[in-house]
């Protein structure tokens, strides 16, 4: 049985404790939580473009720190407020992953964590899986 390890990067801010984990590895499959832009009290990023940009940092952080690549996600699941801004995810979605891109989920939501928040976005990756 593979044993549970929980993956931190000093990139991305650690949540309270007894909340959730970022990023748990199990195996060579990680397990990342939903990212939105926050960084500290204030939202990065003042549409989804820009949002989904700081997001797909945390996620290479994240996987990154875990010894993979951001090509190792094979899964992402997209959470928008408003799914007609659909294309701005997808754009800064080519700015991060090449080759085979991850299969994807969209969903749109009415409302996530706060009113400034217009992306979430989780992950799955399997380290090593893009070599």
């Amino acid at each position: 049985m593979a044993k549970r390890t929980r993956i931190i990067s000093p990139d991305v801010p650690e949540p309270p404790p007894q909340r959730w984990s970022n990023c748990l590895r199990v195996g060579d499959m990680l397990f990342i939580s939903g990212m939105v832009a926050r960084n500290g009290d204030r939202i990065e990023g003042a549409d989804e473009y820009e949002q989904a940009r700081v997001i797909f940092g945390k996620i290479r952080h994240l996987v990154e720190a875990a010894g993979g690549k951001v090509d190792d996600v094979v899964k992402i699941t997209v959470f928008l407020t408003n799914i007609r801004n659909n294309t701005k995810v997808w754009k800064a979605r080519a700015e991060v992953f090449s080759g085979d891109f991850p299969a994807s989920t969209l969903v749109e939501v009415r409302a996530l964590a706060s009113p400034d928040i217009l992306v979430e976005i989780e992950a799955i990756a399997i380290v090593g899986s893009s070599s």
